[in-house]
């Protein structure tokens, strides 16, 4: 049943991207205002998400939505899967995001994320790719959008940490934006690498904002980090299971 689930959510993910990627092309063409495309190229995630819920039984629950500000700010997200990078248009909007520019590439797809002008970086380019998100990064946040990253810079497993990237805090000390930490553990239900998807309610933890203004990199960087493991389900929930070790 899971992989019949899985294989009709796929199935259906697929068939809608294939129009929305066609009409990124035409907006990429006709250049209309950035919410419009935003809210025409959003659409498709909202629809992802849903149908994630009606095919695999994937639903979620939010904790903090007063915590979000009425204006635009950067937001810090653990990055497990795939689902977090669609439901978080959602929350913040109109949003865009610090991507590696080879996902734009990626036929369809790639072309909906062009037409919402991401910050795209190229991989292991260190310092330029830095400069590049601050200079994008201030543009994007001037003109009203939230930019979300995922400063781990890949997706891991539910229970794995990694070092945070220097980049999306460079941006915050830069602009004096705010930053807006985000926990969830969507890889328990949308793993990385897995085709399956496993039913179950997906915990998305939303912060309160971070002072930026006046303050180095690192300490907004290691604030965020510390706030976000945190709260994250995956590692603060284990000991409230059944038979785990807290150890």
């Amino acid at each position: 049943m899971v992989v019949l689930r899985s294989t009709l959510f796929a199935l259906g993910m697929w068939l809608t991207t294939i129009p929305f990627g066609l009409l990124a092309v035409i907006l990429l063409v006709i250049r209309p205002r950035f919410e419009r495309r935003f809210a025409l190229i959003s659409l498709w995630s909202r629809l992802m998400v849903h149908w994630l819920r009606w095919t695999c039984g994937v639903r979620w629950e939010v904790e903090g939505r007063e915590n979000i500000p009425d204006t635009p700010c950067l937001v810090f997200a653990n990055h497990q899967s795939t689902w977090e990078t669609i439901f978080l248009q959602s929350l913040f909007r109109p949003q865009t995001w610090v991507l590696k520019r080879e996902l734009l590439a990626i036929p369809f797809f790639g072309w909906g994320l062009k037409a919402l002008e991401p910050i795209a970086i190229e991989r292991g380019s260190g310092r330029k790719a830095i400069a590049s998100i601050i200079r994008q990064g201030r543009d994007r946040l001037a003109a009203g959008r939230w930019v979300v990253v995922f400063p781990e810079g890949t997706r891991l497993k539910p229970g794995e940490q990694r070092k945070w990237g220097i980049g999306g805090a460079a941006l915050a000390a830069s602009s004096g934006y705010p930053v807006v930490p985000v926990a969830h553990d969507a890889g328990q239900c949308w793993p990385k690498g897995s085709f399956l998807k496993r039913s179950g309610t997906i915990r998305v933890r939303i912060g309160p904002p971070l002072a930026s203004r006046d303050r180095e990199a690192e300490a907004i960087n290691e604030e965020a980090r510390i706030w976000v493991e945190d709260h994250r389900p995956d590692l603060v929930d284990r000991e409230d299971e059944p038979g785990s070790d807290p150890a």
